[in-house]
């Protein structure tokens, strides 16, 4: 087969996400908030834990550390008995206070809105930030990459890489700016309904036909 040229995967990602679109137009962010800074926490505490899990973590923690000060006051011991199910709870409480600290002392109590700013606090990362400014405030600079975006990028062959800025930058390359954000939310969507890791269920799956790795796990 030949190789495939940059303006064809451009138009078959294009194409792709255009069926994404359709097969889930409910995709949105999976950790509950109601505000940046919730999504701020809830997103710190995503790491190496279920959405689900924070989700309901969230529902203790926001009523005891409801602002950047009183998380930023509260003691470790308090913060880490709140967090504890999320797992690596102690790394966990010391980045989430740090980064409360440092909002209150350089940020005016405000979560910052910009990768520059938003990457200085402790816990946060390019992903991170790419979930809080899409989501809380609607500022595009990036593309979220997860577990999920990886296998599912590498599966579909719009990337070949594994770490999550070089599958960043391939993503923003091919997919319009307006649509980052939600593309993070589709390609989850996929990895979790259809592309699943263990099996993925290639014979329900809308974009099998864009898939080079379709013969893999279900050849014809």
């Amino acid at each position: 087969m030949a190789k495939e040229t940059k303006e064809q995967k451009h138009e078959r990602t294009k194409k792709i996400f255009s069926k994404l679109r359709k097969m889930y137009p409910q995709a949105h962010c999976a950790l509950d908030f109601t505000n940046a800074f919730e999504l701020l926490v809830a997103t710190i505490l995503s790491a190496q834990c279920t959405d689900a899990r924070v989700n309901i973590v969230m529902k203790s923690f926001r009523p005891r550390f409801p602002t950047p000060k009183s998380l930023a006051h509260a003691d470790l011991s308090e913060i880490e008995e709140v967090i504890k199910s999320t797992g690596f709870f102690r790394q966990k409480a010391k980045s989430l206070k740090s980064m409360a600290t440092d909002i209150i002392e350089k940020f005016r109590g405000k979560v910052p809105q910009t990768m520059a700013e938003l990457t200085t606090l402790r816990g946060v990362g390019r992903k991170t930030a790419n979930v809080v400014l899409g989501n809380a405030f609607g500022i595009a600079e990036g593309i979220a990459v997860d577990t999920h975006v990886t296998r599912v990028a590498n599966l579909l062959k719009i990337t070949t890489h594994k770490e999550p800025e070089k599958i960043e930058r391939d993503l923003m390359e091919l997919v319009p700016k307006k649509e980052w954000t939600m593309a993070t939310h589709y390609l989850i969507s996929h990895g979790r309904k259809i592309c699943i890791a263990r099996s993925p269920k290639c014979p329900e799956c809308g974009i099998a036909d864009l898939c080079p790795s379709k013969k893999i796990y279900f050849p014809e």
